[in-house]
């Protein structure tokens, strides 16, 4: 499919390169170079094996079997790869599910068994090994480049996460930790740092992880740490390098779409004041959104082709799981399928919209039990936070702010947006293809739930993050667009770059009257004049000349940025103490995974006067039920918080007589409070730093430096159960 219905050139199969193996020699330097960092970085060789043999043959082969079967399989074999990787994930979660819940974990390895001896086996099936006999080569070229920037990726993880010690990585890792272990061992799932709470949260991603520790026996704190996000990300790389080839009708095309997605970020001008265009670089510390963006992205793949009936079923497997995997898909892909079908008038745009409407609704009802999450209509939402931290503004007067400030800042978040994206430029005034329209449609989508929506953690960002492998794809063909029609000389259209970038740096340094308002925006708004000049004397090539100024405008911030993600960091302060993942560990291994845990330890040791709730690491290192350990992000939290009056971090405990009851334990410690927690709450363990006054109530079993573990009389714990 390409640009407003056109057909690229075909090039005649004799002016291919007749030799192969070219094109995987950066593929295989790329294995292992990522090999030889995860063992520099301390992950076992049996891990390693165990890991990338489950993939290849668990998830990758099966996956990609079945991606032939049902859609006729892609033009090259690095889609089929990536595209079958991703409905594979999507195949093997709900088997997952149905095994744990039937108490059988191991089962999930079945399924790969049974797709590839029936693929091997049926007559009708066997040509599906080979793919199609009409596939296209990836240019060699394309192969470096891609595999360049997954190399990039692997580098960044190593620099921001490997070398990290596991006891000081990003605050959110022991929470992903955490609900791996909840769901490696109970269906359905709770809240495991508050016992009873149901989960109500996009959790799909951590039963693969749950998967994958089950059949490889690597612990789960290295998958989560250090290995299940890594295909996810290289097989991204590929599928949207896929898409733009697929709706530009070219290579390039595809390898800038990349580069535009990973490495071209909105201008920063003032320190602290940031209109963000998101990044991928959330891979790690947000691994459902990888996952989702993962499922998602053979869904628009899927859309934009045309192929088989078969696609249909692959197009339902994979929505059913995005489902739970990141809701936050489902209604961008609803309302960029109603864009496509109001522009088009094609109704074949109505059935993936009523899919994504069914599923959307089965996750609201279902995984997410009528709740919000804290997310709400809240128009301008990130314009009040930014408002209120250029003003310096408390709570109840961000609540109060005027209208002006916030739609002059939506305006300058707008412009950054269009520094990133200006290529689409280029596709005003010509009619694309359903496929571009669809594109554009992800895009408005992502944009408009970023300005309508408000969460307590600006998690309304995501649906932005969620359509920038689209709009980058869409800038690169607005791109190829005006190239057709260039009326400006390349000196031209470079020089405007150059300017943009050197205005960006000016203005950076431009010191500037006024108030706050003023002190930001203006410096955003300085090309404006540029670009009204370009557009004053308008021809339909000079928008070459507009995107290059726009593009400018953004590349000092984007390299600046790019620069950093490669640059070794500081290592991060310890905010988990020495010793504790000995600690949990050792609860793990002698304990049942139904026996529940009290701590008093629920706050993070930040120095704030709120306590940061955001606690997880004993729930996430101990793979146990904690009765009360961090709260911020449980359902019971979110819904009371009410927008921009305070923060999430500063609501306290939904139920404070159970909280009062677990800390009394740990702060007067008494056979009758001991008892309590037992029999009500059916707590067998206690977990607690160095507190000797507990060694008259509990049995001490573990104790190092920081971390102690006592284990409540069997006697007391087992009235529970009588």
């Amino acid at each position: 499919m390409t640009l407003a219905g056109e057909q690229a050139p075909a090039r005649p199969a004799a002016a291919r390169p007749a030799r192969r193996w070219p094109g995987w020699v950066p593929v295989l330097l790329l294995a292992a170079g990522t090999a030889g960092v995860l063992l520099h970085s301390g992950v076992p060789g049996r891990d390693l094996a165990a890991f990338a043999l489950y993939v290849g043959a668990g998830v990758l082969l099966p996956g990609t079997l079945l991606w032939r079967r049902l859609t006729g399989g892609g033009r090259t074999l690095p889609e089929d790869l990536a595209a079958g990787l991703a409905l594979g994930y999507a195949v093997e979660v709900p088997v997952y599910l149905a095994a744990r819940a039937a108490g059988l974990p191991m089962l999930v390895a079945a399924w790969p068994v049974a797709v590839v001896a029936a693929f091997a086996a049926a007559p009708g099936l066997r040509g599906h090994w080979r793919g199609r006999a009409s596939r296209e080569r990836v240019p060699p070229w394309c192969s470096w480049a891609l595999c360049g920037v997954v190399g990039f990726l692997v580098v960044w993880s190593a620099l921001s996460l490997y070398r990290v010690p596991v006891t000081g990585a990003y605050v959110d890792m022991p929470y992903h930790l955490a609900l791996t272990g909840e769901i490696r061992h109970h269906l359905p799932p709770e809240v495991p740092s508050v016992l009873g709470e149901r989960l109500f949260y996009h959790w799909f991603v951590y039963a693969d992880m749950a998967a994958t520790s089950w059949v490889t026996g690597v612990e789960p704190v290295r998958l989560v740490y250090g290995l299940s996000v890594l295909p996810m990300m290289a097989a991204m790389v590929v599928l949207v390098a896929v898409i733009g080839r697929r709706v530009s009708g070219r290579w390039w095309a595809g390898v800038a779409a990349v580069g535009v997605t990973y490495f071209l970020f909105s201008p920063v001008l003032r320190e602290g004041v940031a209109f963000t265009a998101r990044s991928l670089f959330t891979a790690w510390a947000s691994p459902t959104q990888t996952f989702g963006a993962l499922l998602f992205a053979p869904v628009v793949l899927l859309l934009i082709s045309d192929g088989r009936r078969g696609r249909w079923v692959a197009l339902g497997v994979l929505l059913v799981t995005l489902t739970g995997a990141k809701a936050t898909f489902l209604p961008i892909l609803l309302a960029a399928a109603l864009f496509t079908f109001v522009l088009r008038r094609e109704r074949v745009w109505l059935i993936p919209a009523a899919m994504a409407l069914v599923c959307l609704l089965g996750a609201q009802l279902v995984l997410f039990g009528r709740g919000a999450q804290g997310m709400a209509v809240t128009p301008f939402a990130a314009m009040r936070v930014s408002w209120g931290e250029m003003a310096g503004l408390s709570g109840p007067e961000v609540v109060a702010a005027p209208l002006t400030p916030l739609i002059v800042l939506a305006c300058v978040h707008l412009f950054c947006l269009a520094c990133v994206w200006s290529g689409v430029l280029g596709l005003f005034g010509r009619r694309p293809d359903p496929g571009v329209v669809f594109l554009l449609g992800i895009g408005l989508a992502g944009i408009g739930a970023m300005l309508l929506l408000g969460h307590p953690a600006e998690a309304q960002l995501y649906f932005l993050e969620a359509a920038r492998p689209y709009l980058s794809i869409a800038a690169v063909c607005g791109v190829v667009a005006a190239l057709r029609h260039r009326r400006v000389p390349w000196a031209v259209a470079g020089g405007l770059t150059v300017l943009g970038a050197a205005v960006s740096v000016a203005a950076a340094r431009l010191p500037v009257p006024g108030g706050a308002l003023q002190q930001v925006a203006l410096p955003y708004l300085l090309p404006a004049g540029l670009a009204g000049l370009v557009l004053t004397f308008w021809r339909k090539g000079l928008v070459l000349g507009l995107i290059g100024l726009l593009t400018g405008y953004a590349l000092p911030t984007s390299a600046r940025d790019v620069v950093a993600q490669a640059t070794p960091r500081p290592p991060a302060g310890q905010l988990i103490p020495a010793g504790a993942l000995e600690a949990g560990r050792w609860l793990r291994d002698h304990s049942s995974p139904d026996d529940v845990v009290a701590t008093d330890l629920h706050c993070r040791p930040t120095g704030s006067r709120n306590c940061d709730s955001r606690h997880f690491w004993i729930s996430g290192f101990t793979e146990r039920r904690v009765l009360v350990e961090g709260w911020a992000y449980a359902e019971s939290t979110l819904s009371r918080v009410r927008l921009f009056e305070r923060s999430y971090l500063a609501v306290p405990f939904a139920d404070q007589a159970r909280l009062a009851a677990n800390d009394e334990v740990f702060l007067r410690p008494s056979a009758a409070a001991v008892t309590r927690l037992a029999t009500r709450y059916g707590v067998r363990w206690l977990f607690t730093g160095v507190n000797p006054a507990l060694d008259g109530y509990a049995r001490l079993r573990f104790r190092n430096g920081d971390s102690s573990v006592y284990e409540i009389a069997p006697t007391r714990a087992e009235s529970v159960n009588r």
